[in-house]
């Protein structure tokens, strides 16, 4: 199957303000693509792409006073199949986890797993070590969590959403990482395009937090908030928690103005030529509705 996904941003600078983005698909994505995957600003800006520690791929610009769009879009191919699972993945023990992995048990900014290790084994201390109970973390995290944008904030810790239970889909994320690591379980925060193929839809397009955890040597998803496997799931970037992968980092003050986000299936039955004539121009998404805010923003 090909899915079409993309993004445009509308943003007002009083003042040319540098930012960081982190807005384009992860460097493991393997996928054929049809069009490109970078990101393009009106009025055209020069974009300095990198690498951050944790290998996304990440980009520079200065933003010019008053109006600018941020956008991208481009067809992927997908395989069409969900979320891979396994039952019977194992638990390692600390001393025989990758190097690598390691940074993924200690607690970050947003995910405090040391302040939830007694809560954590009480909780889930019975449960069999490995898939079983890092999916009775997902369903504990999925039933006592109730989502809503009106719930997020960006100072939204693990522990905030314990105890008001409420959040948007990082929150959720946040939240179940931090009781995975305290279970000595790696974790990390994952984001990307997640759209309503194959599930009910959910309303204006949106970015997607979801969680990654290691088991019996490869990294396996878990999204607490949909809590089922789901197809079309794109990765944009992952990292410690939010604070690693924020889309928009501003250096000053800037009006967000609007946000479209699609990930959408497109006709099989549709010859490559048509995929990419399709890409002549942007689609007419609907825009998420959206808080003013200033400062140095990260979202």
């Amino acid at each position: 199957m090909f899915i079409r996904i993309g993004f445009e941003i509308g943003i007002d600078c009083p003042k040319p303000t540098p930012m960081l983005l982190a807005l384009n698909p992860h460097p493991t994505n393997e996928r054929k693509i049809i069009g490109s995957d970078r990101i393009r600003t009106e009025p055209e800006v020069p974009v300095e792409e990198y690498r951050d520690m944790f290998n996304n791929r990440c980009a520079r610009i200065e933003a010019p006073q008053g109006a600018m769009t941020l956008w991208s879009d481009c067809i992927l191919e997908d395989s069409g199949q969900p979320d891979v699972f396994d039952w019977n993945a194992r638990q390692h023990e600390i001393m025989d986890l990758p190097p690598e992995t390691l940074t993924f048990l200690m607690a970050s900014r947003y995910c405090e797993s040391d302040e939830l290790v007694a809560r954590a084994w009480l909780l889930f201390g019975a449960t069999p070590p490995g898939w079983a109970r890092v999916q009775a973390i997902a369903n504990w995290v999925h039933n006592h969590v109730m989502f809503g944008y009106r719930f997020g904030r960006p100072t939204k810790t693990a522990v905030d959403v314990l105890r008001e239970g409420t959040g948007v889909c990082r929150d959720f994320a946040h939240l179940f990482i931090a009781l995975c690591r305290a279970m000595n379980i790696p974790a990390r925060y994952a984001s990307g395009y997640l759209g309503d193929i194959n599930a009910k839809p959910s309303g204006a397009g949106d970015f997607c937090a979801w969680s990654e955890v290691f088991l019996e040597g490869r990294w396996y998803t878990f999204d607490a908030r949909y809590n089922t496997p789901r197809v079309g799931r794109i990765l944009m970037v992952h990292g410690c928690d939010a604070a690693d992968v924020a889309m928009i980092t501003a250096f000053g003050d800037y009006r967000l103005a609007h946000i479209k986000v699609w990930t959408d299936e497109m006709d099989a039955s549709l010859p490559e030529s048509a995929l990419a004539e399709a890409l002549q121009h942007r689609p007419q998404a609907e825009a998420l509705v959206l808080e003013q805010s200033s400062g140095r923003l990260r979202i």
